[in-house]
């Protein structure tokens, strides 16, 4: 007797029913994470995308609840795709999955209108809690990092002597860590995929708004930075 065609196996793409939009230009990363989510029978992947651009078109035809994001995609910032989808379709729940430093872009990134923030050396479970979290209208963060952002709050915005980059553009502020980590305008161009003559731009508007003079008080300004949220 043939089985009736509503009769599928309990983890087949029907019973998927939340649709998670993966964009993450890396191949390897971009695949680990898709098989973590996919062992969970209510949730399903409904799109891929490494850039940008190919992210904005799969939202508008996959309608996703979700879209795990990585911040860094190409010659594109995360951010950027954070408030796009902020304006165009706010009941879309983002969570962030990065390499960048929580202290320095989780709070960024949740006044951009994310909605939850990950290290990518998360743990599968933990993916798969932030993600429910968000899903369950709630917002996601590594708690020692709430407990840091608190304490910041609490002490003020800014310690003196400490430059108050919230000022400073989300590529501003993506250039000023790297110069913090002692890399290069040639080494902070192949990271960020941009021209070393924006790279130098950036530095100098970046010198302009926090009131620094050369390139070695700008490098000293951003070192210190970078050590006091560590």
């Amino acid at each position: 007797m043939n089985k009736p065609k509503h009769d599928r196996a309990p983890d087949s793409a029907a019973a998927r029913h939340t649709r998670i939009l993966l964009v993450e230009d890396h191949p390897l990363m971009r695949q680990a994470v898709k098989e973590t989510i996919l062992q969970e029978r209510d949730l399903a992947i409904c799109g891929e995308a490494e850039d940008e651009t190919a992210a904005m078109q799969l939202i508008k035809t996959t309608q996703p609840h979700l879209v795990l994001l990585d911040l860094s995609l190409g010659d594109s910032s995360g951010m950027d795709l954070i408030k796009w989808i902020s304006k165009t379709d706010p009941n879309i729940r983002v969570l962030i999955l990065s390499m960048h430093d929580e202290m320095l872009y989780a709070e960024r990134a949740i006044r951009a209108g994310a909605r939850g923030y990950l290290n990518k050396r998360a743990a599968p479970d933990i993916i798969i809690a932030a993600i429910r979290a968000v899903l369950a209208g709630n917002i996601y963060l590594n708690p020692a990092i709430v407990g840091r952002i608190l304490q910041r709050l609490a002490n003020g915005k800014a310690q003196a002597g400490t430059p108050d980059v919230e000022q400073l553009s989300d590529r501003e502020m993506e250039t000023f860590e790297l110069i913090g980590a002692g890399l290069g305008s040639r080494e902070i161009s192949e990271r960020l995929c941009i021209s070393v003559k924006t790279v130098e731009a950036y530095r100098q508007r970046i010198k302009e708004k926090l009131g620094i003079a050369t390139g070695p008080e700008l490098a000293r300004r951003a070192v210190e930075w970078v050590l006091s949220k560590t």
